[in-house]
């Protein structure tokens, strides 16, 4: 796209629509195989109006829809870095969407109408997009045949980042299902309600990310390897801020919002914060490195980190269960996702990218902030409690501790590197450009 080369951009486009059509299938047959094992994954007595067949089909047919109408012309908009549109679209969407779920849920009393929503409005935004992409790229179509070594080479990095989503997906399932399995029912919507709130947050900082991936593999295209580093770092600080005082917000709130949200009897004890904060974390520190990681295509060479990734989540999810139970299942997630999915996929980006330059450089400067950041909540939690720390009242002092107390314990760590120096031109250089242009 950087070379306008159309007619490859054509047989990119062409090829990718028949690979989004092979892992939709897959997924198709697979999802259906998994159909007679239903029974043996659920725990505990299920409403005799509802049908977990049928609203297992349903979730199956809204992500085959995901695969099979259109969806594959989004990468034109992200490869442009127009990722933008995507979010104005995708946002849209999600917010009509749910306000029309709400609303038969309320009329109706249907959550049967309240799922079939969700493969309806999933084919509306993948129309959508695609309207979107004939708008920008009206001369791209699906057309012309790869040269064997260029296909040879993105079929090899398709399988890397197949195998890598699917893992990665399998990381929140497999806690659910063993939940679900060992626990029953309302401890996995307990647990399903505490993950929701951490997967929005989460959700609101890979859209930074997602943001940035286009941009950081044009930068690697462009620049050379110790430019790149210099810019990882300074992100990477700016990001593990943003991520520390996103973990300091989750500890002071997270009880309270609960409370008003669902209620004392779908509170989890305080442990199960701790660890949730922990889980959100370590989840959420590697990010920048993993938009290296994508932008540098490095999804096979990271195929095994994966495998092993999922294989010990899912050993360390069925003995902890069992006998710690839902802390045990997020204490089996956290222990692979820090040293499998952290430490390991660090080394694979310095490996293959980041070459002759110390991985335990990085480690160090994630091991300062790390510390900064459970000294800076340890104190925000402890001076909200002593304030105030139920209902909307300890929401709000939550809130207030964590700015406060979080940005000022980093500024007094980090105010004098130069780092924070390097980072904060960055900041007003992006501030004087936004002004100018208004």
């Amino acid at each position: 796209m950087a070379t306008q080369d159309t007619n490859l951009l054509c047989a990119l486009l062409k090829y990718i629509r028949r690979l989004y059509y092979v892992i939709g299938g897959i997924i198709v047959v697979v999802g259906i195989a998994l159909i007679p094992f239903l029974p043996y994954l659920i725990s505990g007595e299920v409403s005799s109006d509802l049908n977990i067949t049928v609203m297992y089909g349903i979730y199956l047919l809204n992500t085959a829809i995901g695969y099979f109408f259109y969806s594959y012309k989004s990468t034109l908009l992200n490869a442009g870095q127009n990722v933008g549109t995507i979010s104005n679209i995708n946002s849209g969407i999600i917010f009509f969407q749910s306000l029309v779920q709400i609303l038969v849920v309320v009329a109706f009393k249907s959550y049967y109408g309240y799922l079939i929503l969700m493969p309806i409005f999933t084919l509306i935004n993948n129309l959508w997009i695609s309207y979107a992409v004939k708008k920008f790229y009206p001369h791209i179509i699906c057309k012309n045949e790869l040269p064997p070594e260029t296909k040879k080479d993105i079929s090899t990095h398709i399988k890397g980042l197949f195998v890598t989503r699917i893992c990665n997906t399998t990381r929140n399932a497999l806690d659910s299902i063993f939940i679900s399995a060992f626990l029953g029912l309302t401890t996995a919507a307990i647990y399903g309600n505490y993950y929701y709130i951490m997967f929005a947050v989460t959700g609101i900082l890979n859209a930074i990310t997602t943001a940035m991936t286009a941009s950081v593999g044009n930068s690697l295209v462009t620049e050379n390897v110790e430019k790149n580093y210099r810019d990882m770092r300074k992100f990477n600080f700016l990001f593990n801020w943003i991520v520390g005082f996103c973990t300091c917000c989750l500890l002071t709130m997270y009880q309270p919002f609960m409370q008003v949200w669902v209620g004392e009897e779908g509170v989890f004890p305080i442990n199960m914060v701790f660890i949730f904060c922990l889980y959100f974390y370590f989840l959420n520190i590697g990010s920048i490195r993993a938009v290296y990681h994508d932008a540098a295509g490095l999804w096979w060479e990271a195929r095994y980190r994966a495998i092993l990734e999922a294989v010990v989540n899912l050993i360390l999810n069925f003995v902890l269960t069992s006998t710690l139970g839902a802390f045990g299942t997020v204490l089996g997630t956290l222990i692979s996702l820090v040293f499998i999915n952290y430490m390991y996929g660090a080394q694979i980006v310095f490996k293959y990218y980041f070459k002759g330059v110390s991985v335990m450089e990085y480690f160090k400067d994630n091991g300062k902030y790390g510390l900064v950041t459970l000294i800076a909540c340890v104190i925000a939690f402890l001076v909200s409690c002593r304030l105030f720390n139920h209902g909307w009242i300890g929401i709000i002092t939550g809130f207030i501790s964590s700015l406060l107390i979080f940005n000022a314990i980093y500024l007094l760590f980090f105010r004098r590197t130069k780092l924070f120096k390097e980072s904060w031109r960055t900041i007003k250089g992006i501030i004087g450009l936004s002004k100018k242009y208004r």
